[in-house]
């Protein structure tokens, strides 16, 4: 409103308004530098990672996703034997004992087809990164 004095009804009334925008928008960034995100704040954070949130990203949830439905798909391909030991250790969170009492089977027993199901686990899953690589 201070400016309309300066408009000319000759000419298109959105191009003056347009660049009399811009011009008041370049005005206030000259007066008010922005602050960079960058520096430090008195605390030693940076703006940046004060504006990060504490839920993952997207780019984290669509990795996350990704590798479990590898390890998914990879679980089925190892022996049933194997696959029930993982699954009880690390979906269940049980101790080798509790596992061995569940199973029937010796501890040692146990430790061998985790050891040999990770294993298996491990090559399947390097073999597949490779082949996607």
């Amino acid at each position: 409103m201070e400016r309309i004095s300066s408009y000319d009804p000759q000419r298109n009334f959105e191009g003056w308004l347009f660049s009399l925008a811009h011009n008041l928008a370049i005005d206030h960034l000259r007066k008010y530098r922005p602050e960079s995100l960058d520096e430090p704040l008195p605390s030693g954070d940076t703006f940046a990672a004060v504006l990060e949130g504490p839920d993952p990203g997207g780019l984290e949830i669509v990795l996350s996703r990704e590798r479990a439905g590898l390890l998914a798909e990879v679980l089925q391909e190892i022996p049933v034997v194997f696959r029930e030991v993982i699954s009880l250790r690390f979906e269940e969170d049980m101790k080798l004992q509790e596992i061995a009492d569940v199973l029937g089977v010796p501890l040692p027993t146990v430790k061998t087809r985790l050891h040999r199901g990770l294993h298996s686990l491990r090559r399947l899953l390097t073999d597949k990164l490779a082949v996607r690589n």
